[in-house]
């Protein structure tokens, strides 16, 4: 049985048996027959029962419960402590405020209770790093995890697709990745279940990842670790990476667009592969030369097409009669798009004047 049907069985007997206790009453206040009263008004409280008691009960606590899922285990424990601090600042004020005449005696004491605990709060919240931090310099028996707790998490989440690409283990090879890499179950059941795809290409992608998971374990010179930390009431496994990267304050890797901008909507440092690499391509400019392998048609007429090492495309002016052949070309024009970067090319002196020979 789930929660809201229990809920609303004991919310219809207990307002039902409130609803003959009312109707009883307001009887005997009016001078009538008590019975029908009690009847009528402990079917109201039944009905009133089974219809409201969910939205009073288990539908509040559920989202509470979601919200407090998104909240990292550092923003609670300064909330909790905030709150602790607050509450005894409150205690003590509440003496002297009590003695005030009323009712200012009597409503002053339970205000500043709440309006210091609510302040601690949001003190202690707002500048949760700075406050563990100090606390853990001044009282040097902090445990070492208690310690890294406290401090700035380096944590980098992978994500299935940066797994999948595979460049990742050259990247983390170089040292660019500073803190450990934690790969969660829920990403590893995903990558098992690409990898028993029934689809042949799917299914190879499903192993290549698995096979970049063994290369980055049983490197030495690498941090990476498989970790059960889950997300409850989330189902996507991109929702999850989100909601887990905001729980312990760190970083998303990944080369997917969308959980980019996702994550960056939510307030999520994200790691972007595709990024570092458009980032880092050699730069070209106009009048440069380059050795480009001609592969292919272009989409204007006379056009040639190549790419370069990095994966940069080259589009050649006049270089379909080259196809096949490995020649020197003259940077005209560097275009940035979203898809990466893109060169235009024309002959060199020396192959145009191959052309003319001919």
């Amino acid at each position: 049985m789930s929660a809201d049907f229990i809920a609303r069985i004991v919310g219809m007997i207990a307002l039902s048996i409130g609803g003959v206790y009312l109707g009883t009453v307001l009887a005997n206040f009016a001078g009538d027959e008590p019975v029908l009263w009690a009847i009528v008004f402990g079917m109201v409280g039944a009905l009133l029962g089974l219809v409201v008691t969910p939205f009073l009960t288990t539908r509040p606590m559920r989202a509470i419960r979601g919200k407090l899922s998104t909240i990292s285990l550092k923003t609670m424990m300064a909330g909790l402590l905030g709150g602790i601090i607050g509450l005894i600042v409150g205690a003590l004020v509440a003496f002297p405020l009590s003695l005030l005449p009323k009712p200012f005696g009597q409503l002053l004491p339970f205000i500043g209770a709440i309006l210091t605990g609510y302040l601690g709060v949001v003190i202690f919240t707002t500048r949760q790093t700075e406050i563990l931090n100090m606390v853990g310099s001044r009282f040097g028996s902090l445990s070492k995890g208690d310690h890294e707790l406290t401090s700035d998490n380096n944590n980098v989440l992978l994500d299935t697709s940066v797994i999948i690409d595979g460049r990742i283990a050259d990247i983390a090879r170089t040292g660019f990745i500073s803190g450990p890499m934690l790969v969660p179950s829920f990403v590893l059941n995903e990558l098992q279940h690409v990898a028993d795809s029934s689809d042949g290409l799917r299914r190879q992608r499903g192993r290549r990842g698995l096979d970049i998971l063994n290369r980055l374990k049983k490197d030495p010179r690498i941090s990476m670790r498989i970790t059960d930390l889950d997300v409850e009431g989330v189902r996507e496994v991109d929702d999850k990476l989100v909601v887990l990267a905001k729980q312990l304050s760190c970083k998303v890797l990944t080369n997917d667009y969308n959980l980019n901008r996702v994550a960056e909507l939510q307030g999520v440092v994200v790691l972007n592969i595709n990024e570092l690499a458009n980032a880092v391509k050699a730069v070209f400019l106009p009048g440069e030369t380059l050795e480009v392998d001609v592969i292919q048609k272009g989409k204007e007429a006379g056009q040639g097409v190549g790419y370069l090492d990095d994966g940069t495309m080259v589009v050649i002016e006049d270089g379909e009669m080259k196809i096949g052949s490995v020649i020197l070309v003259n940077v005209t024009k560097v275009l940035q798009t979203a898809a990466g970067r893109m060169i235009f090319a024309r002959l060199k002196i020396e192959n145009e004047n191959e052309f003319a020979q001919e």
